[in-house]
């Protein structure tokens, strides 16, 4: 079936504070902004999942198949039926999902500007708070390049095949140069809100029609503010 490019059908919410880049009756496709959980915020704070259950009509149903870090801004799906929940995340299992993220980060990128690497790193998950700690490590594999360098931080483009949770930030931070405003991971240059890390890109096939679809954000527009030489 034909590609379409979903960008064209974004459209600004004055209520809501995401962008919604596609809708219909089987799809959500939308721009989470930074500091704004995916999902499970604590009890009396909103999340994109809370916020779309107040956007739908009462009782609609919301499928959470892809999620973002709190930090972390960008392109999230949420699905609108049972059927089509299944149907995403089986294509999110199953890594064919085309993901694409821009990071800004600190320090020497280990690659010179423009050529591509893979990483392919066993990542520790996480510890949720108040859970027992874990030691589960998880394969975890990216492939990025340096778009630009500008004095002591760089803009990256970064493709994960998998998905793992804080993936990218562990993976550049374990070489030396973690992603602007991630004090959790080293970052020690201030970055508000959120951190540096944007989802850019996020291609796959409708549930319903099996039609390609792609939806994109290409950056925030305060990044061009924090970072001008970048830009």
């Amino acid at each position: 079936m034909d590609h379409i490019h979903l960008i064209k059908n974004r459209r600004k919410q004055t209520v809501f504070p995401f962008t919604i880049l596609f809708e219909d009756d089987y799809v959500l496709a939308m721009v989470k902004p930074p500091g704004l959980p995916t999902a499970n915020a604590p009890k009396g704070t909103d999340s994109l999942f809370t916020l779309v259950q107040r956007y739908l009509p009462a009782a609609a149903f919301v499928g959470v198949v892809s999620r973002l870090d709190a930090l972390v801004s960008g392109v999230v799906v949420m699905a609108k039926t049972k059927a089509s929940a299944a149907g995403l995340s089986k294509q999110f299992r199953e890594r064919s999902v085309k993901k694409q993220y821009r990071a800004v980060c600190a320090g020497r990128f280990p690659a010179p500007l423009g050529k591509w690497v893979d990483w392919y790193d066993e990542v520790v998950r996480p510890t949720d708070p108040g859970k027992q700690a874990t030691s589960k490590q998880q394969h975890a594999h990216v492939r990025c390049r340096v778009i630009k360098r500008a004095a002591e931080v760089c803009l990256i483009e970064l493709n994960p095949s998998s998905g793992r949770r804080h993936q990218l930030r562990t993976q550049l931070a374990h070489r030396g140069c973690p992603i602007v405003g991630d004090r959790m991971y080293g970052s020690r240059l201030p970055f508000s809100p959120g951190i540096a890390l944007h989802s850019a890109l996020l291609e796959c096939k409708h549930p319903h029609t099996g039609q390609e679809m792609c939806f994109e954000d290409p950056l925030p527009g305060n990044w061009k503010n924090h970072f001008p030489a970048l830009f």
